[in-house]
């Protein structure tokens, strides 16, 4: 269920994930995560496959979704939702968002996000958020249709690849420039209540975190790693 504009602001939405070969990557206990994190105030979850989506649905039919799926592609370094076939699995698995690479990177068999962005909201009537790296990106997707634009990609594409997130510099430019009606999320390297807090002072309405709270396997290697240099 999509919340209003003003449950957003200065909400957090959980991303629930788990990397291929966890056991947690099973939707049972990707659904028990969501479930949980709901309980405890969170507005939303973001979610990667139909599979684990549809998990979620079952388990919590109130539950505020933003959906995506990682796909990889040999003609594309785009992953998050690339192609129309991806969007209308995460739309028919009962995501009330979808969110999708909005970067100006080539996508798979050439499909093009101005025209991706037309057809989920002509034809599906979708709320997208457009995971992007750069100002010039997050101001295209908002203007090609996206209503929600996100901080995700920020470091993680060639361009950011020397940039670290979370993206404390780009978030003000994007609310300084994104229209008014244009929800900013902050997403990616959050990794305490504090910076969850310096988002929002930057002009974040709301804020995703992932690992630092349901990232099981990479909190604990990164513990590991860290007692293991002594």
């Amino acid at each position: 269920m999509l919340a209003d504009r003003s449950k957003l602001q200065a909400g957090l939405i959980v991303s629930v994930q788990a990397p291929e070969g966890s056991p947690m990557r099973q939707p049972e206990v990707i659904a028990a995560m969501a479930e949980a994190s709901l309980n405890n105030g969170a507005l939303g979850v973001r979610l990667e496959s139909p599979e684990h989506i549809g998990a979620v649905r079952r388990r919590c039919p109130d539950a505020m979704i933003v959906g995506l799926w990682k796909r990889t592609f040999a003609d594309s370094p785009v992953y998050i939702t690339p192609g129309w076939h991806e969007i209308q699995a995460v739309w028919a698995a009962g995501a009330d968002v979808i969110a999708l690479d909005a970067t100006e990177r080539h996508r798979p068999d050439g499909q093009m996000l101005a025209e991706m962005v037309q057809r989920a909201r002509s034809d599906l009537g979708a709320v997208l958020m457009a995971d992007v790296d750069s100002l010039a990106n997050g101001l295209r997707a908002a203007a090609l249709g996206c209503q929600w634009v996100g901080t995700t990609l920020f470091g993680y594409t060639e361009a950011t690849s020397a940039l670290r997130p979370p993206a404390w510099d780009l978030m003000p430019q994007l609310r300084q420039q994104l229209p008014p009606e244009a929800l900013l999320i902050c997403e990616g390297g959050v990794a305490s209540a504090e910076q969850a807090q310096q988002a929002i002072r930057l002009g974040a309405d709301a804020v995703v975190v992932g690992t630092a709270i349901t990232g099981v396997d990479l909190q604990v290697a990164a513990y590991r790693r860290a007692l293991e240099a002594f």
